[in-house]
């Protein structure tokens, strides 16, 4: 997982649309096409709308735009594959029509090729300075760059992250769906997420919340996410909280002997290529700093794939999942 950074609150603010309308179906082909502003990290950047070939990188990403029903305006995509299975199941046909022309992150050169006018991605969601694939390099090639929220860089730093990540999921399915000229769908994405995050709130509550640790990967040293990445807000609204939520990034790496003094109840997996389920229920069960923790010793771990772990409007159904595991575990009240 290639998850690291850049900065400050994204809001839509449509300018001159120019003629340009959208129904609740997709934006109307036939209209003169307009432009949208957009505050993104702290950048103003004018985006065509609605964009008709764009560049999308990421499963959490890609699951955004299909979930507006803008597959069609999907030039490309990259980084699919590992979620591709679990994307198919939440947006049907959509997903195997899809132009896959890179199975990792691509480079600035697989981009340009596709000819897109809009590229949606992240930083260390596939946006990277040493690959000079960013949103300046873009621009200089007529593709404005939409950037990941939760990447945005925090200012002065290279930690990533800059509201907390209901918000960021929300302004970055309002964002895309002025971009796409899908506004009405994003509004009913949104009020969807809402709606089941209401639905777990008023389940009852533990005393003591459970602590997770977001186990993404770990030899040396263990990835997790702190408190500006989406398993924050995941945990949170499933009843838990974060083992690292003090640490203000988005995903990071910490020491075995953090892991160790935070305590977990119990340990939510990433699952992805690099280092299987298996493996990672083995490195915990070898490792002198955890083998001995209860939730180890008694094999409480949630697996989950990528899609549902970052930034993305499968949050919620992740969520729900590790509301569903705590119950399970007797760590809150079944409900």
């Amino acid at each position: 997982m290639n998850l690291r950074s850049y900065g400050v609150l994204a809001t839509a603010a449509v300018l001159a649309l120019s003629g340009c309308s959208a129904g609740a179906d997709g934006p109307d082909e036939s209209a003169a096409r307009g432009s949208v502003s957009i505050t993104n990290c702290g950048r103003q950047t004018e985006f065509p709308t609605p964009a008709r070939r764009m560049f999308v990188n990421d499963s959490n990403l890609i699951s955004m735009v299909l979930a507006l029903g803008a597959e069609d305006q999907v030039a490309a995509v990259s980084s699919i594959g590992r979620d591709e299975e679990v994307l198919a199941e939440h947006y049907g046909d959509a997903v195997a029509g899809l132009n896959q022309v890179s199975d990792d992150y691509p480079s600035l050169e697989t981009v340009v090729a596709a000819r897109p006018d809009v590229m949606v991605a992240g930083w260390s969601y596939g946006y990277d300075e040493t690959k000079q694939l960013t949103p300046d390099s873009l621009a200089e090639r007529d593709v404005a760059a939409y950037v990941l929220t939760e990447s945005c860089r925090q200012a002065g730093s290279s930690a990533r992250g800059i509201v907390e990540p209901w918000t960021a999921l929300r302004e970055d399915l309002t964002n895309l769906g002025a971009i796409t000229g899908h506004e009405d769908r994003a509004t009913q994405v949104v009020a969807d997420v809402d709606q089941r995050l209401a639905a777990l709130a008023e389940a009852p509550q533990a005393q003591e919340p459970p602590v997770v640790f977001v186990f993404d990967s770990g030899e040396k040293a263990v990835y997790t996410s702190g408190a500006y990445g989406a398993p924050q807000a995941i945990i949170e609204s499933g009843g838990g909280v974060n083992a690292m939520a003090e640490t203000s990034d988005t995903w990071t790496e910490v020491s075995w002997e953090k892991l160790a003094t935070s305590q977990p109840d119990a340990f939510a997996f990433v699952d992805y290529p690099g280092q299987t389920f298996e493996q990672k229920v083995a490195v915990l069960r070898a490792n002198p700093a955890t083998r001995d923790l209860p939730a180890v010793k008694e094999g409480r771990f949630l697996n989950l794939p990528y899609a549902l772990w970052t930034s993305g409007p499968l949050n919620v159904e992740a969520a729900e999942e590790v509301r569903s595991a705590l119950e399970g575990w007797g760590l809150v009240p079944v409900s």
